[in-house]
């Protein structure tokens, strides 16, 4: 079956230079709004600890990625009715509120403030993960994987640089009155304006509003004419949309294309199952490395191990993306997910080892780059585009929620059974992904292309 996406077109000059355009500036909006993000990672926990307690520092951390997984909702339900422009906005203006709230919180020390500024500054890290998707709405098939991929790698050079922003945010605006610890995310806020401003100003013409005219005026006469969201999911993979989505193309119609369409459930599959096992791991690593190490070494540690672990996630998804155009999809989901078994095998048997648990988490890396940008990719290219920016906020939902989730349960099978434990858990939790990965592909479908 194909979609709009997947149906073999020509391609026209003046779509080529609308997509190295968009392309163009989402990497440069994507650098600004990873440091926005990063500073507030870098800070958040030491914040909440010095306002609220030890206790619930990695609560207000939390706060942040559940705030990225809800915001996916309406700012995907804004962009399925007006296009990728408005809704990346929305959730840049969200996460620069956010930013504000935390540093009010942090000058009168006030807790629920902080919670709710840092559920807000969750639209930061939603604008991100959109971002990616907005990349492949006017990609040819032959390059979606390579171009979705570049935008992700943008984001490595804001995680390089924040720390560094970070300290001298903090030493800045101290002279200014502001409490240790809340000037990062002032900064923070101001970086989410500016990458939402350049967006407002230049993300035009709108690439899946362009998508949709495309769709529109390359087949007219099979375009889904009613405003049923039910009839739309009914044919998710038969009839290009309109200029306009399906009135009512919210979670539920998301839901309905992805229950009837394999790929798209494999490719939300990948993406949760993924960030599952990578954020399970990653999250006890630090305390795996204090029981082995003295208080004045694990900070050390921790960033060095972190950072080889950040350069998996991110360095090499250039070359990850090249691969899922060359190989296909689910052959890079599968390869993902061997190297991600591969990460909990060596982490959980590095015992106290560091230079081999600094092996697994690059592995981790690298095993969650593989099904992000595979399982990415073959999201968007298994749904028609009346729904597409719904079904994407589904899975980036789903993948937040179950990062979330993993990381609390993490740190419960960490106090009870240990660090070995947690990584075969990790391990185990791979195979539901597998079995669907390895389901035989329906007749016709076309999410091996590339």
């Amino acid at each position: 079956m194909a979609t709009d996406l997947t149906a073999p077109r020509t391609v026209r000059p003046d779509v080529a230079s609308i997509q190295r355009r968009t392309l163009r500036l989402l990497f440069s909006t994507q650098i600004i709004g990873g440091v926005g993000v990063t500073i507030g990672i870098a800070v958040g926990a030491l914040l909440a600890a010095r306002i609220a307690g030890t206790a619930v520092a990695g609560i207000a951390q939390s706060a942040g990625v559940v705030g990225a997984a809800l915001l996916a909702v309406p700012v995907t339900r804004i962009m399925a009715r007006h296009g990728r422009r408005p809704g990346l906005v929305v959730a840049y203006a969200v996460g620069a509120v956010g930013g504000v709230l935390v540093v009010l919180a942090a000058a009168t020390r006030w807790v629920p403030l902080l919670f709710l500024g840092m559920l807000l500054f969750g639209g930061g890290t939603a604008a991100n993960l959109q971002a990616r998707y907005t990349a492949v709405d006017l990609a040819e098939p032959a390059r979606r994987g390579r171009q979705l991929s570049v935008i992700i790698w943008a984001t490595t050079i804001g995680a390089v640089a924040a720390p560094n922003f970070a300290a001298l945010a903090d030493r800045v605006t101290t002279g200014w009155g502001l409490p240790p610890l809340a000037g990062p995310f002032a900064f923070s806020a101001a970086a989410f304006v500016l990458a939402g401003g350049v967006l407002l100003v230049l993300l035009r013409p709108d690439p899946l509003l362009t998508a949709r005219r495309i769709a529109a005026t390359d087949a007219p006469t099979t375009a889904v004419p009613t405003t049923d969201a039910s009839t739309a999911a009914a044919t998710p993979a038969t009839a290009p949309v309109g200029a306009r989505p399906p009135r009512g193309a919210g979670m539920r119609a998301a839901w309905s294309v992805v229950r009837v369409q394999p790929a798209a459930r494999l490719g939300i599959a990948a993406v949760a199952v993924g960030h599952l096992v990578m954020v399970a791991v990653m999250a006890m690593t630090p305390v795996r490395l204090g029981e082995s190490h003295a208080d004045a070494d694990v900070l050390r540690l921790v960033g060095i191990v972190l950072s080889l672990h950040i350069a998996g996630m991110y360095a090499f998804s250039p070359i990850v993306g090249w691969l899922t155009d060359r190989l296909g999809r689910r052959a890079v989901i599968l390869g993902g997910v061997g190297l991600l078994l591969a990460a909990c095998a060596v982490a959980g048997t590095a015992g106290h080892h560091t230079p081999r648990l600094s092996v697994g988490l690059v592995l981790l890396g690298l095993g969650w780059s593989g099904t992000m940008v595979a399982g990415s990719t073959l999201l968007s290219e298994s749904v028609p585009a009346g729904v597409r920016p719904s079904v994407q906020g589904l899975s980036d939902l789903t993948m937040g929620l179950a990062g979330a989730g993993a990381a609390v349960a993490a740190g419960f099978v960490m106090q009870v059974a240990g660090y070995p434990v947690l990584t075969l858990l990790a391990a185990v939790a791979t195979v539901p992904l597998v079995a669907l990965a390895l389901r035989p592909v329906p007749t016709g479908a076309s999410d091996e292309e590339g």
